[in-house]
């Protein structure tokens, strides 16, 4: 096994209702997903490192964040949801010390995207996010992610995008597909090579598309970061209302790992991808 640390670059820590109230527009009831379970099973595949985002139905409520980044130490990172009319200076200098270094935009979650543009979204952050020297993480279809392209191409701070960008049925040869790509080949812009469930008919896939890895590989391996998701949230068709309780997938962790590594042409990119880019992007260090 290497010597270096792997990162999970991408999951939700989800307490109890009792401590940590969801909001009441959710739409779906999250069950317990503690650190511990995930630090668990990651373990077995040698991931020690994690970063922590913030799910839809907590808002802007980060304090479960900031508590599991307490216990990971220099080993935890994470991504919150902010309203930056509301949140002080001194909160966000806070953040930070606790190893926050992004904030997220949604334009995906079934709560996140109500009637919401992208650059609408992106531009109340900017500011906040050039002050701290955040990244920006964005969830959104790929649709909204080539529409504004140039807004994510102004930034002049790293833009993370999530699980693949969310391609849906695109293809990398067509017309979004392409403009996607473009927008990888910027060094500001990086991918997170998360939920292969997200972006396939199979809501149990753990398997890249290949046509679609090699492509965003071609432009961006070395921007490229790898996350399971975990605890791997319901499909939206199984979104059934904010008292019904959301079953997740009930997916391997291990699996998820091994699948996304056997997919990459060579062990030395999967270390990379594991190890050597979130080091640079998240800023941790040491081995």
């Amino acid at each position: 096994m290497s010597s270096k640390a792997r990162c999970d670059s991408h999951v939700h820590i989800i307490g109890s209702l009792e401590r940590y109230p969801q909001l009441p527009t959710r739409t779906y009831l999250a069950g317990l997903a503690p650190l511990e379970d995930l630090r668990s099973l990651a373990g077995r595949r040698g991931i020690s490192r994690f970063v922590i985002v913030q799910p839809s139905f907590y808002g802007t409520d980060n304090a479960l964040i900031l508590e599991s980044l307490d216990l990971l130490g220099e080993q935890g990172r994470g991504v919150v949801v902010i309203d930056p009319a509301a949140v002080s200076a001194e909160m966000l200098a806070d953040y930070t010390a606790s190893g926050v270094c992004g904030v997220r935009v949604n334009l995906y979650s079934m709560l996140g995207s109500q009637e919401r543009r992208l650059d609408r979204a992106f531009a109340t952050l900017l500011d906040t996010a050039r002050g701290m020297d955040w990244h920006i993480e964005v969830i959104a279809p790929i649709a909204a992610l080539v529409q504004h392209s140039d807004t994510l191409l102004r930034s002049h701070v790293p833009v993370v995008i999530d699980h693949y960008g969310v391609y849906g049925q695109a293809l990398p040869g067509s017309g979004e597909g392409r403009r996607l790509l473009e927008l990888l080949r910027y060094p500001h812009i990086w991918m997170k090579l998360s939920a292969p469930y997200r972006v396939s008919t199979n809501p149990m896939e753990t398997h890249p598309n290949q046509a679609w890895l090699a492509a965003i590989l071609a432009v961006a391996a070395d921007r490229c970061v790898w996350g399971s998701d975990w605890p791997h949230t319901p499909p939206h068709e199984a979104q059934k209302g904010s008292e019904v309780p959301g079953r997740y997938r009930p997916l391997s962790y291990e699996r998820l790992v091994d699948d996304f590594w056997t997919a990459l042409p060579s062990s030395e990119l999967a270390e990379r991808i594991m190890s050597d880019n979130p080091a640079r992007l998240y800023g941790f260090s040491g081995r």
